[in-house]
């Protein structure tokens, strides 16, 4: 029994499939603290362009890892796995169930698996010319060496989220592997007694969801929120590569209208929502639930408890 895997909960799922709502309904039933699996909730200051949930919202459900950093701060996988892996220590230990609920796929598949990462592999010389090349040729040039170099790697990361672009590239020059062979070689054994949720719906559902989403927190006042970190100065940050914040800089640098700004906004979060489904449906075994309305969420609830409980021996 000394050797028995912690039983944790994932719930996974595109942008506005309604991963929050459920979460918490989720939790209560199981006696659970929610650990968030969003790489943007972890910013201050950052609420509405990444849908954080409120105080109000929570009814009372712990949740951990929103809030704990400057949006001027770095956040890295590896930072990601190692809070999440002793919050789920914490958690066990106050006897509750630890559930990670989010849409960012490597950060949740790094702490259910031994993923050890490649700190080893670095230069700071070629980081530097790479940083350069992308200042001089623009992001897309950078992404395209990578798609060149390493196509699998390359669907996996925005071309703006050039920090990650250029981490792959250094991955690649000096080891002489790439990022996507270094995944392959670990492990696929799971370190938990995970049970993994995935929420889906009909697309164009989804993408109606998405827009009309896009529409309440601008009227939540998402510009405000942008203009605060622009006013800041803040520029090669990690957290302003988020979808509803570059965005809006676009509009801020002058470079688009707000009306374009918004449906670039849109246009974006549907192709994110794309790319999480396909990233998760390849990446981890998840059991698949159908939230495309009409649906009778206390039916689904339950379903989705049934199968937990089942899967948990509860």
């Amino acid at each position: 029994m000394k050797n028995k895997k912690q039983s944790v909960v994932i719930l996974v799922g595109p942008t506005a499939v309604g991963k929050t709502n459920l979460s918490i309904q989720l939790a209560k039933a199981l006696n659970g603290e929610i650990i968030s699996g969003d790489s943007m909730q972890v910013y201050k200051g950052m609420d509405i362009g990444t849908a954080k949930i409120s105080e109000q919202e929570t009814e009372g459900v712990p949740h951990h890892l929103i809030d704990i950093l400057d949006p001027a701060d770095s956040f890295s996988t590896a930072d990601y796995q190692g809070l999440v892996r002793n919050k789920i220590s914490e958690i066990a230990k106050r006897g509750k169930l630890p559930m990670i609920v989010g849409g960012t796929g490597l950060y949740i598949q790094s702490v259910l698996y031994d993923y050890t990462f490649t700190e080893e592999a670095n230069d700071p010389a070629f980081r530097e010319e790479m940083q350069k090349a992308a200042v001089q040729k623009g992001a897309e040039s950078l992404h395209a060496k990578l798609a060149a170099a390493d196509p699998e790697a390359a669907k996996a990361i925005h071309p703006n989220n050039t920090r990650r672009v250029i981490r792959a590239l250094e991955i690649l020059h000096t080891s002489g592997k790439t990022m996507s062979q270094h995944l392959k070689e670990q492990k696929r054994e799971l370190l938990y007694n995970a049970v993994l949720i995935g929420l889906t719906m009909d697309r164009d559902t989804l993408y109606e969801r998405i827009n009309q989403r896009v529409d309440l927190m601008m009227e939540a006042g998402l510009l405000p929120e942008v203009k605060q970190l622009y006013d800041r100065k803040l520029r090669d940050c990690q957290s302003i590569q988020a979808i509803g914040y570059k965005e809006l800089y676009a509009y801020f640098d002058g470079f688009v209208t707000l009306f374009e700004a918004v449906e670039q906004l849109k246009q974006n979060s549907r192709r994110y929502a794309k790319r999480q489904l396909t990233w998760f449906r390849n990446k981890m075994p998840i059991e698949w639930f159908d939230m495309t309305p009409p649906v009778d969420m206390e039916l689904k609830k339950k379903e989705i408890f049934t199968h937990i409980a089942g899967k948990l021996q509860l």
